[in-house]
């Protein structure tokens, strides 16, 4: 896709070096984050996800910047030093973006989302400094030659809106029918959101493969009919004072009985105690452990089983784990949980993009939209994962749920992600209005000039995330198609429609500061001369 972007072997080339530099860095770091947090095996595979993501986009940014202010005339090292002013600037606000979104994560306080969350900040800021240290001084080195090996027939990714005939022509029209563009893409958002109401989470599985007809999901079968107590079961730990051994086998026969007599459980059960002081017995339950009768069982045992006969011994403390009931557990605390994550997400990146861009209103739009972006997501998870019709477009037998981490893990990489579009492209339309022009001017001029850049990464992104999709683990097919989606909305409808629309709306608008706000210090930022709007 970067030969087709630039149509040369050594441009495309940067940006893959970049990622897979950060990512490599970042597996070698791993030990060393592990020391603090438990580090699951998906987190490899998520550092490999963002870091080629955002080291991809990073070295883009550069790449194509650098290539424009030469073809404007500047000399290699002079159009390199723009180019670090500006968009190793706009690389600097946008990764700081995405790391406070991953950083999100940690309000749970769940080990797995720990892991994820030090693991992909680790990657982030990897690119970070590589693309304002180690690319800069590659670009200088390479010079000119950064368009060695043309491909024939292939041409050279443009960023000059004159060169560009689609999207300065989408962007016209947008343009001039501000409102319509506006109402009818944020009515189309709106509307593949509005499923997402419906969205129903449940935990990964065993059984977590895309077809029924998968040689493991038999064997599995196999074995819970030849071993019936192979089935997950409930644990029940009892622990008490000195003396309480007999009233505890007493209360753990009633209940196995009541267990039995309700259905949820069955034999044989396995009784166990290191000590005088507790115990445990294990209650292979009726069901898989998966769905919604495993969830009532455990509750059935929390709230009356073990109550009405353990619990009822004075002195003794009781508790219910296992497998199945940690899932139940996981899902409750990720409930819970999540308002805080959007919360933290959502304040700490207006708070740096005020600071940024010096306006309230564009942080608060961009949040808007984002979020817009992210919504239609989970709402095209649903349509295709808790319903039947796309099982036979990308293979998969429906379980009428979302896997219950995806929804905050898509949250706060896809706010990231999203964002990291929203910062480049805000800082280009800015840099023109602190050049001279006019709001509208420099929403077509940055629009249009960006168009190539972000055209390329998101189709690298949307290429990469779609390979997901093609797997046979459901988790893994939800993240990529959710992944896939997101990127494509936020790269088209988002981009090219609602943002300039609601920047035409807004007008000079866009860059109010209240007065009292007016002390936030100016970041530097070296504005190109100005152009005649084209």
């Amino acid at each position: 896709m970067l030969l087709f972007a630039f149509g040369a072997v050594v441009a495309a080339s940067v940006p893959v070096l970049l990622a897979l530099t950060a990512v490599a860095a970042t597996f070698g770091s791993l030990n060393l984050i592990s020391q603090a947090f438990p580090l699951d095996d998906s987190v490899k595979t998520v550092v490999l996800l963002i870091g080629m993501a955002v080291g991809v986009d990073y070295a883009l940014f550069y790449v194509i910047r650098s290539r424009e202010e030469r073809h404007r005339g500047l000399s290699s090292h002079e159009a390199l030093e723009r180019t670090a002013r500006t968009s190793g600037r706009t690389v600097l606000v946008s990764g700081t973006t995405v790391a406070i979104a991953m950083a999100g994560m940690f309000v749970l306080g769940l080990d797995i989302f720990n892991g994820i969350a030090s693991g992909t900040i680790t990657v982030i800021a990897c690119a970070v400094v590589g693309s304002v240290t180690v690319l800069p001084a590659v670009l200088e080195l390479l010079g000119t030659r950064i368009d060695k090996g043309r491909i024939p027939f292939l041409p050279h990714l443009e960023t000059d809106s004159r060169s560009s005939r689609f999207w300065p022509a989408v962007v016209d029209r947008v343009l001039r029918r501000p409102l319509l563009s506006c109402v009818l893409a944020g009515g189309l958002l709106v509307a593949l959101a509005l499923p997402a109401l419906r969205l129903h989470v449940d935990k990964p599985s065993d059984e977590a493969l895309a077809s029924r007809s998968e040689p493991a999901l038999a064997t599995i079968a196999k074995v819970r009919a030849e071993f019936p107590s192979a089935a997950e079961p409930a644990i029940v730990v009892a622990v008490g004072p000195p003396g309480w051994e007999a009233k505890g086998r007493a209360a753990t026969a009633k209940l196995e009985r009541l267990a039995l007599a309700r259905g949820i459980a069955h034999r044989p059960f396995t009784v166990s105690g290191s000590d005088h002081l507790g115990g445990s017995i294990e209650l292979p339950l009726t069901t898989a452990g998966d769905n919604a009768a495993s969830k009532h069982a455990i509750a059935l045992l929390r709230n009356e089983l073990v109550p009405q006969t353990l619990g009822r011994i004075p002195g003794v403390k009781t508790a219910v784990t296992g497998q199945t009931a940690e899932d139940v557990d996981f899902t409750h605390q990720m409930k819970h949980g999540i308002p805080y994550v959007i919360v933290f997400v959502l304040g700490l990146a207006f708070l740096l993009l005020l600071v940024a861009f010096r306006s309230i209103v564009v942080p608060l739009k961009a949040i808007v939209l984002n979020l817009l972006s992210v919504g239609a997501a989970y709402g095209v998870l649903v349509l295709v994962f808790q319903h039947r019709w796309a099982e036979p477009i990308l293979g998969f037998t429906s379980n009428g749920s979302i896997i219950s981490w995806l929804p905050l893990f898509l949250f706060v990489v896809l706010f990231g992600l999203s964002m990291d579009y929203h910062v480049f492209i805000l800082s280009r339309v800015r840099e023109e209005v602190d050049s001279g022009m006019t709001t509208d001017e420099a929403v077509r001029y940055g629009i249009t000039a960006t168009a190539g850049v972000v055209t390329s990464a998101a189709l690298v992104m949307v290429g990469v995330f779609s390979l997901f999709g093609s797997l046979s683990s459901l988790e893994l097919k939800q993240a990529g198609v959710g992944l896939a989606t997101a990127v494509l909305i936020d790269a088209t409808i988002v981009r090219a429609v609602l943002l300039p629309s609601t920047m035409k709306l807004l007008g000079e608008r866009n860059w109010y500061l209240p007065r009292f706000l007016e002390r936030i210090p100016r970041a530097p930022i070296e504005a190109p001369p100005v152009r005649e709007p084209s």
